[in-house]
Formats: C-alpha cells, structure tokens, sequence
C-alpha cells in the first residue's frame, strides 16, 4: 500500500510582516510513508528544500519522465531500498523566485522558521523520532545550499544532510552573472523599474533570469536595511563594476568561505553528502570539489560524489540520496 500525502497550512510568527510582504501561513506537504496509518511506530524525517523558483508543492508535480518525490519514495519503501520515513516538504517561496533558506531581513527569517517553528510543529503533529539524530535535510541547488547551511550552522537540529548541485565558491557560481545582470537591470530601465516590475509581467522573461537570480540572491547576502529596497547590488548599477566591499558580505555565506569554523560540530553528522553534475551550467561541480577538499583538510567525514551530467532534471539521483540519508537516521 503506497504512502500519502497531507498538505497542511502552518502559520509562522516568524514570517509575520516580513520585509517582501509574503504570506506567515505557509502550505507544507507531508509524505506519510507506507503502513503509517496502520503501524503504531514512529519515524525519523527528512526535510526537502526546493530549488530555486521552487517551493514543497513542486515536489509533488507530475512529470511524464522522472517521478515525483511521493512517488519515488513509494518505490523506495516498497521494494526495501530504504527504511520508511516521513518527509516534510518546506514551502520556502518568496517574492523573489525562492528562498536560500538562510535569515535576511530583506527576506524573512526562514532557517529561525524552520528549525523554530516548523520542526517543533512536525514533531507534535506526527509520529516522529525526536531529536537531531533522526532528523535529515536534503536539496538541489539552492535546496542544496539550504542544506548545506542547516548542516554547517543548524547541526543541533539537523543529524544528516544532503546537498544536491549546491551552491558554492561563489567566485564561480555567482560572480561571472553579474555583469548579465547589470545588462539586465539596463534593459528594463533599473533595479526600481525591475522591482516594480517584477510580478506585474503576464509571463517573466527568460532572458531576465540571470538578473533575477542576482536580485534575489543580493536579498540573502548584502542585506542593508539603509538601501531602497533594503539590499545592495555586487555591482555598480551604472558601471557594472563588482563593488568588492558588497562581495566580501556574499563570501560571508558561502560555504566554502565558513566550514572552517564550524568544523567540530560537522563532525558529528551523521551523513553529510555533497554532488554534482561535472558539467553543471553554474559552475557548481568546481564549488563541490573545493568544499570536499576544505572539509577533507579539517577531517570532516562526508561524501563527495560526481557523476556526468548538467544541473537539470536531476530527480533520479535522490534514488542514491535518500536510502542514505533514511539509513542514517534510524
């Protein structure tokens, strides 16, 4: 019998009057797993993270080739590829395309959300092992970030982590976009005439994605509560120069840059899995070869896996991941 799946509404103090204007009442799916209604037993969780443009009701989208998340974890369960669980779908969605799932007051309070508000909730609604060692965190792309960043800064909470095409060495995965977008920002009049526009469009442009992701990542990483639209630019908007002093508060959330100092608290992860695609558009298979090699230095115990293919369409590698991550847990 297959596992189901409840969508539930949980309200966030912490979201209230966030900086955006984005809903505190957040839609959460929720994979039971196979024989949870007919079994007197608790379960470890993991915590799905969605990438960019994405929330926890993309997990739940039917795809004609690579199936869903509930549907990949029915096949998992059922043919004893990995223990059940129960999964928690975060619904991390803003104003601005997505979430890092980090603290921003340009943004919202989302990783003080997650492990505040939304673990104690899963906890008291559902039957589910208590405490850091049974509980796992898993993503792609900026899931894969959020992952990293509950592993690296939340390893109280979080007893395993995977990180799919993860962001990192933002050298790499962010800076060669600025100047597209700058170009961008020129292309529709500014930063102002951008903002304004940005959900009145009937259908976002495509060529703007660049300039969108640098927009919405300037939210997490140079915060300023003293700017216009309480952010700052990498760049100059006029020139296109990268403005080092706004970088270096980018770098400050860069996993490669902060391992360093939380590398006694990773050691007692559980798992901690970091891949990518050697051919990732993003240049992210560099940032996952550098962040194994820091962690490796430190004597962190992870796995770091690479295999042959790009940043998209990337669901099937969860059939690696998640029996993982469900056998760590236990």
């Amino acid at each position: 019998m297959p596992g189901r799946v409840e969508i539930h509404h949980v309200e966030s103090s912490l979201l209230e009057g966030n900086q955006l204007g984005d809903p505190s009442r957040r839609r959460v799916p929720v994979y039971l797993p196979p024989g949870y209604d007919e079994e007197d037993r608790d379960y470890p969780v993991l915590y799905a993270l969605a990438g960019f443009t994405g929330s926890g009701l993309s997990f739940l989208n039917y795809d004609w080739y690579q199936e869903s998340l509930p549907a990949r974890l029915d096949r998992l369960i059922e043919d004893a590829s990995m223990p059940p669980v129960a999964v928690v779908m975060v619904d991390g969605m803003t104003r601005v395309g997505g979430n890092q799932y980090i603290d921003s007051p340009a943004v919202g309070r989302y990783a003080s959300h997650i492990v505040k508000e939304l673990v104690p909730w899963a906890e008291q609604t559902f039957r589910l092992k208590p405490g850091r060692d049974h509980r796992g965190v898993f993503g792609k792309s900026s899931g894969g970030y959020g992952s990293l960043m509950m592993a690296i800064e939340h390893s109280d909470v979080f007893g395993a982590a995977a990180s799919h095409s993860g962001d990192s060495y933002f050298q790499y995965c962010y800076a060669p976009d600025f100047p597209k977008a700058a170009d961008g920002l020129r292309s529709v009049g500014g930063l102002d005439a951008f903002m304004e526009k940005l959900r009145a469009w009937p259908k976002f442009p495509g060529k703007l994605f660049h300039t969108l992701n640098i927009v919405a990542m300037s939210h997490f990483y140079s915060p300023n509560d003293d700017a216009p639209h309480r952010f700052d630019l990498p760049f100059d908007e006029a020139t296109g120069e990268r403005r080092e002093d706004v970088f270096e508060r980018w770098l400050e959330r860069d996993p490669v840059q902060i391992v360093g100092r939380h590398a006694d608290e990773l050691k007692t992860l559980r798992l901690l899995w970091i891949e990518c695609g050697s051919k990732d558009e993003w240049n992210l298979h560099h940032g996952a070869r550098i962040l194994s090699a820091r962690l490796k230095d430190l004597g962190v115990p992870h796995e770091h896996a690479e295999f042959e293919d790009d940043h998209k369409s990337l669901n099937y590698r969860y059939d690696e991941t998640l029996p993982k991550l469900a056998a760590a847990l236990q």
